[in-house]
């Protein structure tokens, strides 16, 4: 059996990876934490550290590492990877709705615009003259489509999104409510009289399979394009500047702001809060700590970090005053060397 009513074990274990020890035929309908699951649903540790969380569960299945294997005594798929199996079968079990053609009669289609069969415009919605919408895609209640924008197939835009003119999405792109895609860059010039705009004329481009979190913002670019590379997730809250390139299959976390120009390579993992200087590179494979200023070039892999740790105020405020003096201890320490080379010097 399978489907809505749920999957067999052996199923779901086919289907995700990963072995099943006991009984394959438990059906599954749903995932749960262990502490509160019940026997139609599913849990999962992640390594053997946590296996207290398998005392007294009700869950019909767990998912494990191997190294659990022989210390659970109920059914289980046993995977080297339970966090990503897990993934798999909960996006199994909770699939999103899918999407039903057509468009909704208070929505605006622009002359020359292209929406697909198999598309959806919500409510209020308005898609600009010579924009193209793929099939399957969810353009949801009062989102904005510029014109000549570019959606591919099988995206969802949830409702508010804004894509401002130009822009390009692939497919399977998720933007959540209040994302806003294309707006102008900060790019100002200087002068006696004040502040002179600089026209943004650059687009938004972005890969395939990407998501795009709530009220997060990707400006377009001065004259080259701002690209987000297939495969990125960005959460909520994020700012990316003009001209930002970021590489495949990198994940940004919430409050991060990326100042324009700025290049970051693929599969990195940026923390919440950090800020992202501008007109510099972050080599592939970086791991940039939460609330963590990066103000040069990252050119090597590696896990990076510029915060003080957590401290009581009181011990804060006395660090903070001596890293004021490492300037005044560097030189002492230098007059401190040259007397004692000239000690030795004279010695010889």
């Amino acid at each position: 059996m399978s489907g809505p009513a749920g999957y067999r074990l052996g199923e779901l274990a086919e289907r995700c990876g990963g072995e099943v020890v006991g009984d394959a035929g438990v059906v599954i309908s749903q995932v749960a934490p262990l502490h509160r699951a019940g026997p139609r649903e599913i849990g999962f540790v992640s390594r053997a550290a946590f296996r207290e969380q398998l005392t007294g569960t009700r869950a019909g299945a767990v998912i494990i590492p191997p190294e659990l294997r022989e210390r659970c005594g109920i059914p289980r798929i046993v995977t080297a990877d339970p966090y990503a199996c897990f993934a798999r079968v909960s996006a199994l079990l909770n699939p999103p709705a899918p999407v039903v053609p057509g468009v909704h009669p208070t929505a605006l289609i622009d002359e020359g615009a292209s929406v697909a069969p198999g598309a959806r415009v919500g409510a209020g919605a308005r898609i600009g003259r010579g924009a193209s919408i793929g099939d399957a895609t969810l353009v949801a209640e009062g989102c904005s489509v510029g014109e000549d924008v570019r959606i591919g197939a099988g995206c969802r835009l949830h409702p508010g999104v804004v894509i401002y003119p130009g822009c390009v999405l692939g497919d399977r792109v998720v933007a959540h409510a209040g994302a806003v895609i294309g707006a102008d860059g900060f790019g100002f010039a200087p002068s006696k009289q004040g502040w002179i705009k600089i026209p943004q004329i650059g687009r938004v481009v972005i890969g395939d399979n990407v998501e795009i979190g709530a009220n997060t913002t990707i400006d377009r670019g001065t004259m080259d394009d701002t690209v987000i590379e297939e495969g990125v997730i960005l959460d909520n809250q994020i700012q990316v500047g003009h001209n930002c390139r970021i590489g495949a299959f990198t994940a940004i976390a919430g409050c991060a702001g990326i100042a324009g120009s700025t290049r970051i390579g693929k599969r990195c993992l940026i923390g919440g809060a950090a800020m992202i200087g501008g007109h510099l590179e972050i080599a592939d494979d970086v791991v940039i700590s939460g609330a963590s200023a990066v103000p040069g070039t990252v050119d090597k892999a590696g896990q990076y970090t510029s915060i003080y740790p957590l401290a009581p105020h009181r011990e804060w405020l006395r660090t903070t005053a001596q890293v004021k003096q490492i300037e005044k201890l560097a030189e002492r320490v230098r007059q401190l060397e040259q007397k004692l080379a000239d000690i030795e010097g004279s010695e010889q």
